[in-house]
């Protein structure tokens, strides 16, 4: 597990420049519709996770604290007549020191590991936990690497904020556990602008030629 950890944060730091967005605020609009979608338990672990190159180290309480806080933004105002709940935990981060502008400016990453239960039904909807890699949001203030311009607290609330996104865009690509129009669930995961990357792809891209998938 930590050498396939490792192995993701070397191409997403040489991808941060271009695969890093400008992500706009979205708490003003609308929320998605999420169905029958009501938030029960809002967990998250952090057990010592793989600390990446470049980068700050953070407590693990207070990861704890900052994803949970996201994500009860994110999902507590939903009033669905279901109760599912979410289970996240922290895998890898990369929280970037100060680096030498336009040289070396190391990008802010978050690898996090989610579970959504169905609580009625008593069982999980996803057989294996959904990896999730978010970057930080590229802005005038994080151009160069937010660790120029930003404490690890800010750098944490960003990637939470972007984490939380990104769970609200894969649940809705699973539209039939909350019983959503498929078509409006797909049109909802689309207008979210989450910072993710793929993290299978880049696995992929690195296997030798030839190798068995």
């Amino acid at each position: 597990m930590l050498s396939v950890l490792r192995r993701i944060f070397i191409p997403v730091l040489l991808l941060g420049t271009v695969a890093a967005c400008s992500l706009p605020e979205d708490t003003d609009k609308p929320p998605a519709n999420m169905g029958n979608f009501r938030l029960g338990h809002n967990i998250v672990v952090v057990k010592d996770p793989v600390q990446g190159p470049m980068s700050r180290k953070a407590e693990d309480g207070t990861w704890e604290t900052v994803l949970k806080d996201e994500i009860g933004k994110r999902f507590g105002s939903y009033e669905g007549d279901k109760l599912y709940h979410l289970g996240v935990s922290v895998e890898a981060y990369v929280l970037a020191l100060p680096g030498v502008p336009l040289v070396v400016s190391p990008k802010s990453i978050l690898i996090i590991n989610a579970t959504v239960w169905d609580d009625a039904a008593e069982k999980k909807l996803n057989e294996e936990p959904k990896q999730i890699t978010v970057l930080e949001n590229l802005s005038g203030k994080t151009f160069l690497g937010s660790g120029l311009t930003q404490n690890k607290q800010q750098q944490q609330r960003n990637l939470a904020r972007n984490a939380a996104r990104a769970i609200q865009k894969w649940l809705l690509e699973n539209p039939d556990w909350f019983d959503i129009n498929a078509e409006e669930a797909a049109a909802a995961a689309a207008a979210i602008k989450d910072g993710s990357v793929d993290t299978n792809a880049l696995l992929e891209a690195q296997a030798p030629e030839g190798a068995a998938n």
